[in-house]
C-alpha cells in the first residue's frame, strides 16, 4: 500500500468514526455536558489539527513510513524469522497495545511526563473530542515511543496501519459520551475498552484516575491489576477532570498549551509522596 493509500485510508475511518460517536452522542447521551460545547471542540479539535502539523514538521515520515524502512533493512525481532506474516500482524498488533498500554501508566507515574499528559484529563466533560486532546510535546514522545517498538520488533507496515487505525477509533469510542446497555456494555468490556469503562479513568478521585489505562484491549488493566469496574459515585454522579484545573478558561486552547508548565499542588501521579 502506497503512502497517499495510507494517508486517505486513515482519514476515512477517522472522519467516518468520529461522525457516528458525535450522532450517537447527540442521540443518547451518556451524561449531561456542562461546559461549552463550542469552546471545547474548537479547543480539542484544534489540537489536532496542532498535533499534524508538529509531527509532520518533526519527524521525517509517518510510523508506516518509518515500518517500510525497517522492513526494506530486515531489522527488529520479526524479520530475523521467517514466521507466517497473519501471525506476525496478529502479534505485532496485540504487542503495540501493549506499549500503548505501558507508556500510558509511565506518563501518570513520572512527575513530569504526567504535567505534560494531564492536559488530556483536564476536559471537564467527556465526549468524541476528548479522545484527541494531547500535548503537542506528548504526541511526540508517544511517537518516539512508537517507532522504537517498530524498530525493536520489525513491525511489518500492515500491523501499523491496522493498529493506528484501530487506536484512533477505540479512542473515539471510548471517549464517546454514548450510552450502552448495560448488559451489552458488560460482556463487550471483555474485548475493547469502553465508554464507561474508560470513564472511570477520567474521574477526579486519584485512585480511579490511575485505573483503566487500556485504550483499545482491556486484557492488560485486567492482567496487571490495574482495572476498576465502576466509579464509585457512579457514572452519572462522577466528577471529571482533576483538581487543579476546574476553571472553564482552562477548557480554550492556549490555556490548554501552558498547563503543563503551570505551578500548582498535583497528587495524582502514581505512588505520589508529600514532602
Amino acid at each position: 500500500m502506497e503512502l497517499n493509500e495510507e494517508t486517505i485510508l486513515r482519514l476515512t475511518f477517522f472522519f467516518a468514526v468520529f461522525g457516528v460517536v458525535a450522532l450517537w452522542e447527540m442521540i443518547f447521551p451518556r451524561r449531561p455536558l456542562t461546559q461549552s460545547k463550542w469552546v471545547r471542540w474548537y479547543s480539542n479539535l484544534g489540537i489536532v489539527f496542532l498535533n499534524s502539523i508538529v509531527l509532520r514538521f518533526v519527524f521525517s515520515s509517518t510510523a508506516v513510513g518509518f515500518a517500510y524502512l525497517i522492513k526494506e533493512n530486515s531489522l527488529g525481532l520479526f524479520n530475523q524469522y521467517n514466521l507466517s506474516i497473519p501471525l506476525v500482524v496478529i502479534a505485532s498488533v496485540i504487542l503495540l497495545d501493549l506499549a500503548i498500554y505501558l507508556q500510558h501508566v509511565m506518563f501518570h507515574a513520572v512527575p513530569m511526563l504526567w504535567k505534560l499528559h494531564r492536559m488530556h484529563h483536564t476536559d471537564l466533560d467527556y465526549d468524541v473530542t476528548t479522545g484527541a486532546r494531547f500535548h503537542p510535546i506528548e504526541i511526540i514522545l508517544s511517537m518516539v515511543i512508537k517507532l522504537s517498538v517498530i524498530f525493536l520488533l520489525g513491525v511489518p507496515p500492515l500491523a501499523v496501519i491496522i493498529f493506528e487505525i484501530l487506536l484512533n477509533a477505540t479512542a473515539m469510542f471510548n471517549h464517546g459520551n454514548i450510552y450502552l446497555p448495560p448488559m451489552i456494555d458488560k460482556y463487550l468490556r471483555l474485548f475493547v475498552v469502553t465508554p464507561d469503562m474508560h470513564r472511570v479513568h477520567h474521574s477526579v478521585y486519584i485512585n480511579e484516575t490511575n485505573s483503566n489505562f487500556g485504550f483499545n484491549l482491556p486484557w492488560w488493566d485486567r492482567l496487571l491489576g490495574t482495572y476498576l469496574k465502576e466509579p464509585k459515585e457512579g457514572q452519572l454522579n462522577m466528577t471529571i477532570g482533576i483538581d487543579i484545573f476546574r476553571k472553564s478558561k482552562y477548557q480554550h486552547l492556549s490555556w490548554m498549551l501552558v498547563q503543563p508548565f503551570l505551578k500548582g499542588k498535583d497528587h495524582y501521579p502514581i505512588n505520589h509522596k508529600e514532602k
